[in-house]
């Protein structure tokens, strides 16, 4: 089976969207690093990665979303994922593995995309 990797953008709001889907991994991971940067170059520094559809993450996954952090707070941007309870099939993979590695409270995370673009303010987490 082949599973195609795809980033798509948009905007919604004040926010710049990129929707991933597919696998986040070493190869590919590059691709959505990328496209972080380009946003982030072209003065969008309120940003959503929709993450709902990657089927599988890696650690250089999981590094290219910890390095968009870094860049967007840098910036004195937002950077908000979609990661729902129920996505890709089963659920969301990345939800899973930012749960496992004790990473996922360094990220604001909403489960869809009117959540992750609504300025209703939030309570802050641990």
């Amino acid at each position: 089976m082949v599973v195609t990797f795809n980033v798509t953008g948009g905007e919604r709001g004040r926010w710049a969207v990129l929707q991933v889907s597919g696998e986040l991994d070493l190869v590919t991971s590059p691709v959505l690093r990328q496209r972080v940067h380009d946003e982030v170059a072209e003065g969008r520094h309120s940003l959503v990665l929709d993450l709902s559809e990657v089927l599988f993450c890696d650690s250089s996954g999981v590094g290219v979303l910890i390095a968009s952090r870094r860049l967007i707070r840098s910036c004195q941007g937002r950077l908000r994922l979609i990661l729902p309870a129920q996505g890709a099939v089963d659920g969301s993979h990345v939800n899973r593995v930012l749960g496992a590695l004790g990473v996922r409270r360094l990220f604001d995370c909403h489960p869809d995309l009117a959540s992750a673009t609504g300025d209703e303010p939030r309570p802050l987490s641990a």
